[in-house]
């Protein structure tokens, strides 16, 4: 984010528009639907503006700007025709330390007014930077599309019960309860127009018994990296939880679709290095749901893939915990997208071979001479610290050392690098080109169709 979305509160509180024409009477009107005290300073002014102050509803100076007009003010809008004219109010708005916003001129403003869906007291805006004030207009229509002209009724009606819902529902139960009210028949029937059916339901359900909720566990693949490559049942999830287990692989651009206020708790494993031990995790993962909390366990790629998402299933059934798994793109697909590298092809490779490149005990182990068989794509996880002796093993029992070989760091993001070689260059492909992962090792005749604009063109040269 480049700026902070924030809303300021202006009830009774004053404000300069400096300009008078069609922008300022914009803002103008703006101002006075916050519940602001405006001044208007400009030698002339619209209509509208001069009948508002002829209704006494702003306060008009019809002379040039003065510093002075800046003393004690909440707020200040320059909407004059040059560019001078704002700039000099804003150098001065920002020495007083009030915050300034000058009508299309972003480079000169302290804050941005957005574009704005009104169903008071929801308010949204939606915000460009400045750079695409159209664009936002755009998409303040279609979100006024979607949302009913009820809705801030509903706010209110809701508003109207949390006093009752806060003495009657434990701390632990509110969220659900709220959900509950707002997708449920309650909020139905306010929006259709029934207040009344509307507030004797939420009465009854007020004062019903309520008990502890029951907690679950999501096991949920965040996909390969990009955030785009979620699938829409993870964002749900991510949106609706009370707490999320996450790992390494999980990066700041996915844990933005977490819940703003739901826990964190990182829980990643480096070679040889683990954050939180494997039963230590499945043990966390029980506590939490036991709590009554909605957990989200955050995985990178697939959780069935070399994810331990199959242990984890495991010990919340032992345990009696509600659990699910969402699957997730993982790091072979998405890799190979990205890439343009397909995994099998009728002319290259009619099978794929998914192997992690360690073992329980930190040592690869695979069928080699099943690997090593002809026709087949061999992609490996976790492989970029033994790839040497991966290669080694494979070209021993029988693999053509010529057969082509790449190694997709960071695959799907923007930082992704490919570096192409063979198999009997692999050790010294990680080696030359520093690779330090998250990486992907693909092996096979398919990686010579790889798309030439995917490969870093100094990295495939040097290998």
């Amino acid at each position: 984010m480049h700026s902070l979305p924030i809303f300021l509160k202006l009830d009774g509180r004053p404000a300069l528009v400096v300009g008078g024409g069609e922008a300022a009477a914009q803002k103008v009107r703006l101002l006075r639907r916050a519940g602001a005290v405006v001044t208007l300073v400009a030698p002339e002014a619209t209509a509208e503006l001069r009948a508002l102050a002829a209704a006494g509803d702003l306060l008009w100076h019809a002379r040039a700007f003065h510093t002075s007009d800046l003393d004690d003010v909440a707020v200040a809008i320059a909407a004059n025709p040059t560019e001078d004219e704002d700039a000099e109010i804003a150098t001065v708005a920002r020495a007083a330390g009030v915050p300034v916003n000058c009508v299309d001129r972003p480079g000169l403003s302290t804050f941005i007014v957005p574009a704005i869906v009104d169903r008071d007291p929801v308010v949204i805006g939606i915000s460009t930077g400045g750079t695409a004030p159209v664009l936002a207009r755009r998409v303040r229509a279609q979100i006024e599309q979607l949302l009913p002209a009820g809705l801030g009724r509903l706010a209110r009606f809701a508003d109207s019960f949390r006093g009752a819902v806060r003495a009657k529902v434990p701390a632990e139960a509110r969220r659900g309860f709220w959900e509950q009210v707002m997708d449920g028949p309650i909020a139905a029937r306010l929006l259709a127009g029934d207040e009344t059916g509307a507030r004797e339901r939420m009465l009854a359900l007020v004062n019903r018994p309520q008990e502890r909720p029951e907690g679950s566990v999501a096991i949920v693949g965040a996909g390969p990296g990009d955030p785009d490559l979620l699938t829409l049942r993870a964002r749900r999830a991510l949106a609706d939880t009370d707490v999320v287990v996450y790992d390494k692989l999980v990066g700041p651009a996915i844990l933005d679709y977490v819940r703003r206020d739901a826990e964190r708790i990182f829980v990643g494993k480096t070679k040889g290095h683990h954050a939180l031990p494997q039963d230590d995790i499945n043990a966390l993962l029980v506590r939490l749901a036991r709590e009554g909390k909605r957990v989200v366990r955050l995985k990178g790629g697939d959780p069935f893939v070399f994810g331990r998402g199959g242990e984890e299933l495991e010990a919340l059934r032992r345990a009696g915990v509600a659990a699910e798994v969402v699957p997730g793109i993982t790091a072979a697909t998405g890799c190979a997208a990205a890439t343009g590298i397909p995994l099998t092809h009728r002319d290259h490779a009619s099978a794929v071979t998914f192997v992690t490149g360690h073992g329980k005990d930190g040592a690869p182990k695979a069928d080699w001479a099943t690997l090593a068989r002809g026709r087949q794509t061999i992609v490996i996880y976790m492989g970029v610290s033994t790839a040497a002796e991966t290669a080694g093993r494979l070209i021993d029992a029988g693999l053509g050392a010529a057969t082509p070989a790449a190694i997709v760091e960071n695959g799907t993001l923007p930082e992704q690098r490919v570096v192409v070689g063979t198999v009997a260059t692999l050790g010294s492909m990680v080696a030359t080109h520093a690779i330090q992962g998250p990486a992907l090792i693909v092996i096979g005749d398919v990686v010579a169709l790889a798309d030439s604009s995917a490969i870093t063109p100094a990295l495939a040269t040097a290998v």
